[in-house]
C-alpha cells in the first residue's frame, strides 16, 4: 500500500483528498502527513482524515513520514516550489491544476521531472467526467471526421465566480489569474478531446464587473457597513465549516476568506477571450466570464463530416434536468442527439473516478485520462500565453515558451 502526504491544508484538499482516505481509500492508499503554515487548518484536515499526523515543516514530514508521493495543493503560486521539492526528496508530485502559475516556473519543474527520474502527475478532473468522455469517444472514433474548428464558452455565476474575487487568487501574484487557476481545466478538456497541442494564442482580459465598480465596497464581508445591501455580502460564520476552517483560522496567517469583491486591490480578469490555433491546424475560440446569472459551458465542434454541440449548465434553467444532451448534425442533413445520464458525485462524477485512477490504479486508461507533466504544461501554457497576449496586445507561440526544455 502506496504512502501519501498532503501539503497545503485548503477546501479542495480536505474534499478531494483527505476525506476519501478516510472512507473510499481506506486500505488501499494512506496517508502518513500533513503540513501547512495554518496550524487550524491542518489540524480540522488530520481529524477529517483520520488523525493523519500534522507536521510544522515539510522537510521533517518527508524525511519521518517518507512517503511515496506529495499531494501538492498549496496556492498555485507555491505549487513549483513544493513539486520540485518533492522530486528532489525521491518522491513523486500529484498536483492540482494548474501545474504552476508561468512559463519560468513550468520549464523548472519539467528539468526537475527529468533531472530526478521522478513522476508529476496532474489532477485533470473534466477527463473523468461521464459526459466529457462521451464527448472524447465520439470525436476519437471519427464521429464529424476532422476537427477543424472548436468552440468552448464558459461561464460562471455569480456565486461562484465571485468566490475567486474574494480569495487569495484576486491577485495574479497569487493564480495567474482564472486563465490559469480555472481556464486550465478547460484547456486541458479541449486539448485531450483534439489529442492536440496548441501552437499559438491570442487573447483579450478585462476586469469589468469586480474590484473597484462600486463606492459601496469594503475590507472584508464581516467588517464591512454595507452587508445589507450587498448581494455578495458572505457570513463565513454562519455554518460550522467556514467558521471553523476560514474564521478561527485567520489569527495564524492574516489571510481572510470574505475579502470584497470591489475591492482596489483585484487585479485579475473577470472577462475573457483567447484565439488559439494547434498544430494540426484546429483552431479555437474560446471564453470565460465571471458575473453570469447561471453557471455552465457549451462546446460546439466543426469537422470534415458535421458538427458537434454539447452542454452542461451547473445551475439556472435545465440544471436539473437528469440528463445531458449530445447533437449531431451530419452533411445529410441528419440531427441525432445522444442522450447521457448525468453522473453523481463531485465534479460531474470526475473526482472518485480520478481518484481511482490514481489511487487504486485497477482500472485501464485507453483514453488517455491520466495527466502527466507534459498535459499539465500545454494546458498552463494556453493560459500564460494569453496573459502575455493581453499584457503586450499580441500574438504568443507557445514553443517560445518552452525554451525546448518540454520533451514528449
Amino acid at each position: 500500500m502506496k504512502k501519501y502526504a498532503i501539503v497545503g491544508a485548503g477546501g479542495r484538499a480536505l474534499g478531494m483528498f483527505a476525506k476519501p482516505f478516510a472512507s473510499e481509500l481506506k486500505g488501499v492508499a494512506e496517508l502518513v502527513g500533513v503540513y501547512d503554515v495554518n496550524p487550524v487548518r491542518a489540524r480540522i484536515l488530520s481529524e477529517q482524515a483520520g488523525n493523519t499526523p500534522i507536521f510544522d515543516d515539510f522537510d521533517t514530514m518527508i524525511s519521518v513520514a517518507k512517503p511515496d508521493a506529495v499531494i501538492v495543493t498549496t496556492p498555485d503560486h507555491l505549487h513549483d516550489y513544493y513539486i520540485i521539492r518533492t522530486l528532489e526528496a525521491g518522491c513523486d508530485a500529484i498536483s492540482e491544476k494548474p501545474m504552476t502559475t508561468d512559463a519560468e516556473k513550468c520549464r523548472a519543474i519539467i528539468e526537475a521531472e527529468k533531472r530526478t527520474g521522478k513522476r508529476v502527475i496532474v489532477t485533470f478532473n473534466c477527463r473523468f467526467m461521464p459526459y466529457v468522455v462521451r464527448i472524447k469517444e465520439l470525436l476519437k472514433e471519427g464521429t464529424i471526421g476532422d476537427i477543424l474548428h472548436v468552440s468552448l464558452n464558459w461561464s460562471l455565476d455569480t456565486r461562484h465566480g465571485a468566490d475567486y474575487f474574494r480569495r487569495w487568487h484576486r491577485q495574479m501574484k497569487n493564480s495567474g489569474g482564472l486563465l490559469l487557476h480555472k481556464s486550465t481545466h478547460h484547456f486541458d478538456m479541449v486539448n485531450w478531446w483534439l489529442n492536440d497541442e496548441p501552437e499559438t494564442v491570442y487573447a483579450n482580459g478585462s476586469r469589468l464587473f469586480y474590484g473597484p465598480t462600486r463606492e459601496e465596497r469594503g475590507h472584508t464581508c464581516s467588517t464591512c457597513s454595507h452587508t445589507s445591501t450587498c448581494e455578495f455580502h458572505l457570513d463565513i460564520s454562519a455554518n460550522e465549516f467556514t467558521r471553523s476552517f476560514y474564521k478561527e483560522a485567520e489569527v495564524h496567517d492574516g489571510y481572510f476568506r470574505d475579502q470584497c469583491v470591489f475591492g482596489e486591490d483585484i487585479d485579475i480578469y473577470d472577462t475573457m477571450s483567447l484565439s488559439v490555433k494547434y498544430k494540426k491546424g484546429t483552431q479555437m475560440s474560446y471564453s470565460l466570464n465571471a458575473y453570469s446569472p447561471y453557471e455552465g459551458w457549451k462546446a460546439t465542434f466543426v469537422g470534415t463530416k458535421g458538427r458537434i454541440e454539447a452542454e452542461d449548465n451547473h445551475s439556472g434553467p435545465g440544471h436539473d434536468d437528469p440528463n445531458n444532451y449530445i447533437r449531431i448534425y451530419n452533411r445529410n442533413n441528419e440531427l441525432i442527439t445522444l442522450q447521457s445520464r448525468k453522473a453523481g458525485g463531485a465534479h460531474g462524477g470526475g473526482d472518485q473516478r480520478l481518484r481511482r485512477m490514481i489511487f487504486v490504479g485497477d482500472v485501464a486508461d485507453p483514453l488517455g485520462q491520466m495527466a502527466g507533466s507534459r498535459a499539465g504544461a500545454m494546458s498552463l501554457l494556453i493560459g500564460a500565453a494569453a496573459n502575455l497576449s493581453i499584457a503586450g496586445s499580441k500574438q504568443v507561440v507557445i514553443e517560445d515558451l518552452l525554451k525546448e526544455t518540454v520533451t514528449s
